[in-house]
C-alpha cells in the first residue's frame, strides 16, 4: 500500500512542478516547493481519504505550503507561466510565436494572484471547477467568478485593448 501511494504521488509530480513554478516564478523555488509538499504528503499520507482524488489532495497540499511560505515571506508573489519555463527548456521558437507567448506570460503576470491561480488550475492543469475550488479553498461560485474575470482580462489584453482594472473586485 505504501508503494502504491508513493507511485501515485510520483505520477503527479510533473503537474505539481509546473503549478509550483507558475506560483513562485522561479524553477528552483518551484522545485523546493514541490519537495516540501511531497515530503509533507508522505508524512501525512494517512490524512488522504481514498474516496477523493489524490491529485486534488496533492495540489491543495502544495497550495497550502505555498501560502504558508508566502505569508512568511519566503516566496515572492510574482509568478511566471509554465509556458515560459517550457519554452526556456525547448528549442528556440520563431520570433512571432515567442513574442506572442511573452505577451501571454505578461498578461498572466498582470492578473491578481487569485485570478491567476484559478486560470492556471483550470486552464493549464485542466482541473474541474469543483476540484480547483477545493484546492484553493473557496466556494465554486468564487472560483468561477475569479476564472471569468481572469479570462476576460486575458482576452482583453490579447485583443490589444487596455485591460480593465479588476483588482478592486474580490
Amino acid at each position: 500500500m505504501d508503494q502504491d501511494f508513493r507511485w501515485m504521488v510520483a505520477r503527479e509530480a510533473p503537474h505539481l512542478r509546473r503549478f509550483a513554478i507558475s506560483l513562485t516564478g522561479d524553477v528552483e523555488r518551484g522545485d523546493d516547493l514541490v519537495q516540501d509538499a511531497v515530503e509533507r504528503a508522505l508524512r501525512k499520507r494517512q490524512l488522504w481519504q481514498r474516496s477523493g482524488s489524490i491529485r486534488s489532495w496533492l495540489f491543495k497540499l502544495l497550495y497550502r505550503v505555498y501560502l504558508n511560505q508566502r505569508q512568511r515571506g519566503r516566496v515572492e508573489s510574482n509568478a511566471i507561466s509554465a509556458m515560459q519555463y517550457s519554452a526556456a527548456q525547448s528549442s528556440p521558437a520563431r520570433q512571432d510565436g515567442h513574442l506572442e507567448m511573452m505577451d501571454i506570460v505578461g498578461a498572466l503576470q498582470a492578473l491578481p494572484s487569485d485570478q491567476r491561480e484559478a486560470v492556471l488550475l483550470v486552464g493549464l492543469e485542466g482541473m474541474a471547477y469543483d476540484e480547483a475550488a477545493d484546492v484553493l479553498g473557496v466556494p465554486i461560485g468564487t472560483l468561477k467568478s475569479r476564472l471569468f474575470r481572469g479570462r476576460e482580462t486575458l482576452w482583453t489584453v490579447r485583443r490589444g485593448e487596455r485591460a480593465p482594472n479588476l483588482r478592486r473586485v474580490k
